[in-house]
């Protein structure tokens, strides 16, 4: 298609950190790390599979006096600061286990920090004394012992994509946030632009190294593979979905697409994406949009999406997320990426935004550009998250929005009363990731077409409560039939756990008679309980949202 309108205004500041907020929350993961490398269902892994640069015997330590310990502390995009004793830079699985193993005979509470996007406490808690960072273990590389792709805890997503595709052509279907880390993205079940078409990240993994913790007390790695007749395989299943820092500290992942085998070449074992994809962005002008208009763009988009989310349906190839912003900020746009050939890209973008913006406003501009596909995926939004005090809600849905949740969100957003920065975002969903069942793995939402992203940021401290009141009590209206929160039933389908939010185990908040374990595993959580009380029985791992054991 052709550029309509190649120059527009990017606004404020505030503007643009909160679209570049919400694309990060595409990828945006809770802390813990991925694998290594050894023989078929080892429980202990030594051996270095393909590494031939060997890390020294010993993890680098940093406490508050070293000069790194403001940045190791501070690294990452949140409102929380942690003050632990030590931070602990590992380069291998083996020096994980002895971080792990000296933390826990010191009694010292443990958190991992991968890439940083964390958008609760759970890595910067004033209880964490021992700071595990995986930002050292960065390699990606073809594993011919597991005849897979190996991807250690500190690789960022934008590695990963350059790594599998420059070197074979493939790639996983990750988050739109380049810089965050794999270690805590893959096992909240990740997904991005291309999960319509190829699944969740989280759907091609095939192996997990995890470093545990026994009753006894012994640390050890274990690998756990999603063979049938792996007697691990339980605690790899809990890494498809369950959420990062609940089971161990995942050091390495592979990855190899499901039915492929030990026959299959390289450069087959994943996902091939388009040679180019199309970036869009259309923007609407607030002053043109009243209530009625407003309506009915949202109604279009949520109809589009219940119509064009079948697997294998040709628009899956269609990834974009519709801001709704506040009229002050003059946000109210639909961007994302179309990953199809170029001739069928321009058509399905024409359609689309014919769909979404039929018997209404069309928007006042409308830019695209063709890229190669890796240069897409590493500029992910284009902007960074920034220096920014953030907190975010999440909801699956099965259906568009309804028609008071619709009001709802308008009302909100085109309030007088208040100075608060915020916004909801429409992701479009469903297609592949709808074709796997909802035990097959932990993620357990196998039916939605939409995910919604709700997201304040702000920038001083002083500035907390009133865009905390506000984003609780926006969230808490929109579910208000279902006690303040997404209860799965015909239109709502719980939350999503890498965009975790404390609020849902808070019952002055949660009032719906449904735990937050349902709301983001549905019935997938007790056989998550059931990994926890075998691989981590000491409650070792643990933040406020972590899985209990039971």
């Amino acid at each position: 298609m052709r550029e309509e309108n190649r120059k527009h205004d990017r606004g404020s500041d505030r503007r643009g950190v909160l679209s570049a907020a919400l694309l990060a929350g595409a990828g945006a993961a809770l802390p813990t790390g991925p694998a290594h490398a050894t023989t078929a269902h080892a429980t202990t892994a030594h051996a270095e599979s393909v590494r031939p640069d060997r890390p020294p015997a010993a993890a680098v330590r940093v406490g508050r006096d070293d000069p790194r310990y403001d940045h190791l502390v501070s690294r990452g995009a949140n409102r929380f600061r942690g003050t632990p004793d030590e931070v602990r830079l590992v380069e291998s699985t083996a020096q994980t286990v002895d971080a792990v193993r000296d933390a826990v005979r010191a009694g010292r509470r443990i958190a991992v920090r991968s890439g940083g996007h964390c958008f609760e406490d759970f890595v910067d808690h004033p209880g964490v004394r021992t700071l595990i960072d995986m930002s050292r273990m960065r390699a990606v590389f073809y594993d011919p012992v597991r005849h897979a792709f190996a991807v250690e805890a500190g690789a960022t997503l934008g590695e990963v994509y350059r790594a599998l595709y420059l070197g074979w052509g493939v790639t996983v279907p990750g988050g739109y946030c380049p810089g965050v880390g794999a270690g805590g993205h893959v096992p909240g079940g990740g997904y991005g632009p291309l999960c319509r078409l190829f699944g969740l990240v989280s759907d091609h993994l095939y192996a997990v190294e995890t470093v545990v913790v026994d009753r006894s007390g012994r640390t050890r790695s274990v690998i756990a593979t999603r063979e049938r007749t792996d007697p691990n395989r339980e605690l790899w299943w809990a890494h498809t979905g369950g959420g990062g820092g609940s089971f161990g500290v995942a050091t390495r992942y592979w990855f190899r697409s499901p039915g492929t085998t030990r026959a299959t070449p390289p450069e087959k074992l994943l996902p091939a994406p388009s040679a180019t994809a199309l970036t869009f962005t259309a923007r609407w002008d607030w002053k043109s949009v009243d209530r009625a208009a407003f309506t009915r763009l949202v109604d279009n988009f949520g109809r589009w999406a219940e119509r064009h989310s079948s697997p294998g349906a040709e628009e899956c190839a269609i990834y974009d997320e519709f801001i709704l912003g506040q009229p002050a900020a003059d946000n109210l746009q639909l961007f994302g990426q179309i990953a199809a050939a170029p001739a069928a890209a321009e058509r399905l973008l024409r359609e689309h935004i014919g769909a979404v913006s039929e018997g209404t406003v069309r928007p006042a501009s409308l830019s695209s550009r063709t890229l190669p596909w890796l240069t897409a995926a590493l500029r992910g939004s284009g902007e960074g998250v920034g220096d920014w005090r953030v907190k975010i809600k999440s909801s699956y849905a099965r259906r568009r929005l309804t028609e008071r949740q619709t009001a709802t969100v308008h009302r909100w957003l085109t309030r007088a009363d208040t100075d608060v920065f915020g916004s909801l975002s429409l992701n479009t969903y469903g297609g592949q990731v709808n074709a796997v069942a909802s035990g097959a793995t932990a993620a357990a939402q196998r039916d939605s077409v939409l995910k919604l992203s709700y997201l304040a940021v702000w920038k001083e401290a002083a500035q907390d409560a009133a865009h905390l009141a506000w984003l609780r009590e926006f969230y808490r209206e929109m579910y208000a039939e279902t006690g303040g929160v997404p209860v799965p039933g015909e239109v709502d389908d719980g939350a999503f756990i890498n965009y975790p939010d404390v609020d849902l185990a808070d019952p002055r908040w949660n009032t719906s008679g449904t735990d937050w374990q349902t709301l983001y595993f549905k019935g997938n959580a007790a056989r998550l309980r059931a990994v926890k009380a075998r691989w981590d029985p000491r409650g070792i791992f643990r933040h406020s949202l972590a899985v209990p054991a039971g």
